[in-house]
């Protein structure tokens, strides 16, 4: 079912399956909304209970902060948990998702008993990142978020697989329109200020990798250093997927998942 809650000031909105012994929260990634999730959740649901939230600034959930923080938005995760009376869960996070689980791990390690990292990494934004957001913020206070998604979206997915995927990056794009731009725009602000999340990798009782092969944001090199920086966080590529490994092959990281969870 979908609701509301209020979590930290703000209107948030929630999709909840409430049945399972287990529960996975999902976050996504930027530009997304929980609707990304729509079609995995008809399958991780058959075992697990499932959470996800549109993040601040992005779909039904509100924004009113300057800054939206990743730590923030890992409390405002922690919040709808604690409402929805979970007293453990997995987090998995996608891209930008990733980023906000990782603080979910190290601001409330009582309540997230593992991490799951789909196209994620640990690194902060390098210069060269930062100034592509700066260009993005500037994008998105010209009034033309849509034309930022329509841009963006495509790269997220292996070359090989856009043809496949056209619905879903058509409405991933259609659903931009529901976002705050001020909203993304605090959120972007919150990717550039975030720092390395590498010790909480590293101290993780239990976190893991999901990784495509044809990645354009998370290289082979990328990908293979942090193979070797993190030897005690399991690591899966997906071969022949992008950045939405998930999507593009939604058996496999069931599958990996499924093997993580135990």
């Amino acid at each position: 079912m979908e609701y509301f809650a209020i979590s930290n000031g703000i209107p948030v909105h929630i999709l909840d399956t409430k049945k399972g012994d287990t529960t996975i929260m999902l976050l996504h990634g930027y530009l997304e909304t929980l609707y990304i999730f729509n079609e995995f959740i008809e399958e991780l649901e058959k075992k697990y209970r499932v959470i996800a939230i549109d993040l601040p600034g992005h779909g039904l959930t509100g924004s009113d902060k300057e800054v939206n923080s990743m730590e923030f938005c890992a409390q405002v995760a922690a919040d709808v948990l604690q409402k929805s009376g979970v007293e453990k869960a997995y987090v998995a996070g996608h891209s930008m998702g990733g980023y906000v689980a990782q603080n979910c791990l190290k601001l409330f390690p009582d309540l997230f008993q593992g991490v799951i990292l789909l196209n994620s990494t640990p690194n902060a934004d390098s210069p060269e990142k930062k100034s592509d957001r700066e260009r993005e913020i500037e994008l998105v206070l010209s009034a033309k978020l849509g034309h930022l998604a329509t841009l963006s979206i495509p790269k997220m997915y292996a070359q090989a697989n856009l043809r496949k995927f056209d619905e879903k990056i058509e409405e991933t794009i259609e659903i931009t329109e529901t976002h705050d731009p001020k909203g993304i725009v605090a959120c972007i602000k919150g990717m550039m200020e975030r720092a390395d999340t590498k010790d909480v990798l590293k101290n993780a009782a239990k976190a893991m990798f999901i990784f495509g092969t044809d990645d354009k944001f998370i290289t082979e090199e990328i990908r293979e250093k942090l193979i070797g920086e993190f030897p005690g966080v399991k690591a899966v590529t997906i071969p022949e997927t992008g950045h939405n490994s998930f999507i593009e092959k939604p058996e496999e990281v069931l599958k990996a998942i499924e093997d993580f969870v135990g």
